[in-house]
C-alpha cells in the first residue's frame, strides 16, 4: 500500500496517452469505478491513424476494478475498429485474474450493444432469430442422440459395461415411485371423459356408445399420452436437475478425471430404465383410466359393471391396446434423452439448473406430442 501511495499516478483517473512515436499508448492512473465517468471522458472519440501493431503497457496502473477493466476493454475494441492490432503488455500479477475474465466476456460480445428493432421489423428479428437458435439447438440435440446411439451400442456389445444398480435404481424412481400418480391423475381423466361423452351422446339416443369412445380412446392415444405427459414432467425433468447439479458440483469433471464416461454412467441407465417403465406405466394408466370412466358410466347412465364390460370388450382389442404401447418406447426415448442433454449443457450456477429443467420439461412434452401426431398418421396411413 505504501509503494502504490507513492506513486504519482496512484490518485490520478485512468487515462492512455501516446508515445512520441504514436506507436504505443500507456495506461495510469486509477481505472475504478469511482473514476469511472472521468475515464470514460478521458477516452471519449479515442483512435489511431491507420493499421498495424500497437502496444499497450499496463504497467502503471495503479488500481483497476471491474468497471475499470470494461472500460479499458472497451476502449481497446475502438482501437480495433481503427485498424490496429493490440499487444498487451506490462500486465501486473494482482489485475491479471481480473482482465482475464474481463477478457473472456468482452471477446464473447465484440460486436458490443445494439438496441433491438422495434415494429414489424422487430418482429421479423426476432422469428429470425428464434428459428435460428432452434435449428442450432436440434442440430445440436441430434449430434446427442448420435452420441447416446453409439455408447448404447457398445454398451450392448458389452453388456459388462452396464451398471445393474444403476438401472435398478432408475427403475424404482421412474417406475414404481411414479404409480400412485399416475394411476391417480388417469383415473380422474377417465371419469371427465366419460362424463363428456354420455353428456353428448345422450343428447343422440347413443349413450351406450360411451363405453366405445372411452375406450378406443384411452387405450390408443390419452393413456400413452397422458403418462408421457406426467413422466415428463417428473421424471425428464429430475433427470435434468440431477445431471445438472452433478455440472454445477463438477462431479462431471470429476468423473471425466478418473476415466469414466459420463454419458455410459449418467445417461445410458436412465434412458433403458424409462423406456422399461413407461410401457408398464401405460397398461397401469390405460386401466386406471377405464376404471375412472367405467365408475363414471355406472353412475351416470346406470349400466352394471356387467354391461360395461361386454361392451368394452366387443369394443376394445388387443390391437388398439398395441397400438398405444408401442408409443410408449418412443416417447421414453424422447424423454430421457431431453432430460439428460438438458442436464448436460447446464452451465455452473443455480439459475442455469432451474432455467434448463424448465426448457426440459417444455421440450420433452412438445416432442412427445409432435410424436405422437406422426404416429397417427403413419397409423392412418397403414389403416391400423
Amino acid at each position: 500500500m505504501a509503494m502504490e501511495a507513492a506513486d504519482p499516478d496512484a490518485n490520478a483517473p485512468g487515462d492512455l496517452e501516446w508515445s512520441t512515436d504514436g506507436r504505443s499508448l500507456r495506461a495510469i492512473g486509477r481505472w475504478t469505478i469511482d473514476q469511472a465517468r472521468l475515464v470514460e471522458a478521458r477516452l471519449a472519440g479515442l483512435r489511431t491513424e491507420g493499421g498495424g501493431a500497437l502496444t499497450v503497457d499496463l504497467s502503471r496502473i495503479a488500481a483497476l476494478d471491474t468497471a475499470g477493466a470494461w472500460l479499458l476493454f472497451r476502449a481497446l475494441a475502438q482501437l480495433r475498429q481503427s485498424g490496429a492490432e493490440i499487444e498487451l503488455a506490462g500486465v501486473r500479477n494482482r489485475h491479471k485474474p481480473l482482465l482475464d475474465i474481463v477478457a473472456q466476456i468482452h471477446a464473447e460480445k465484440p460486436e458490443g450493444f445494439h438496441p433491438r428493432s422495434t415494429g414489424f421489423l422487430g418482429l421479423l428479428e426476432q422469428l429470425g432469430g428464434g428459428l435460428i437458435r432452434a435449428l442450432i439447438h436440434g442440430r445440436d440435440l441430434l449430434n446427442f442422440y448420435g452420441l447416446v446411439t453409439v455408447v448404447f451400442a457398445r454398451t450392448v456389445a458389452n453388456p459388462a459395461r452396464l451398471r445393474p444398480k444403476a438401472l435398478v435404481t432408475q427403475i424404482q424412481e421412474t417406475g414404481l415411485n411414479a404409480l400412485p400418480i399416475v394411476g391417480l391423475l388417469s383415473f380422474l381423466i377417465g371419469v371427465v371423459l366419460a362424463y363428456l361423452m354420455s353428456d353428448q351422446l345422450t343428447r343422440f339416443g347413443a349413450e351406450v356408445y360411451t363405453v366405445n369412445l372411452l375406450g378406443l380412446s384411452i387405450t390408443r392415444e390419452i393413456g400413452v399420452l397422458l403418462t408421457a405427459i406426467m413422466i415428463a414432467g417428473r421424471s425428464g425433468s429430475a433427470f435434468t436437475a440431477q445431471i445438472g447439479t452433478m455440472k454445477v458440483t463438477e462431479e462431471i469433471d470429476a468423473m471425466g478425471t478418473i476415466g469414466l464416461d459420463p454419458i455410459e454412467v449418467l445417461v445410458i441407465p436412465r434412458v433403458l430404465a424409462l423406456m422399461i417403465t413407461l410401457p408398464i406405466l401405460t397398461i397401469w394408466s390405460d386401466f386406471a383410466g377405464v376404471l375412472g370412466g367405467a365408475a363414471m358410466t355406472m353412475v351416470a347412465l346406470d349400466l352394471s359393471p356387467a354391461q360395461f364390460a361386454n361392451q368394452l370388450k366387443e369394443a376394445v382389442g388387443i390391437d388398439d391396446v398395441l397400438v398405444g404401447l408401442v408409443k410408449a418406447p418412443v416417447h421414453a426415448y424422447i424423454i430421457a434423452m431431453v432430460g439428460c442433454y438438458e442436464g448436460l449443457r447446464v452451465q455452473r450456477s443455480a439459475e442455469s439448473v432451474g432455467r434448463q429443467t424448465t426448457l426440459s420439461v417444455v421440450e420433452s412434452i412438445f416432442l412427445v406430442i409432435v410424436a405422437t401426431a406422426a404416429f397417427a398418421v403413419l397409423f392412418s396411413i397403414l389403416g391400423v
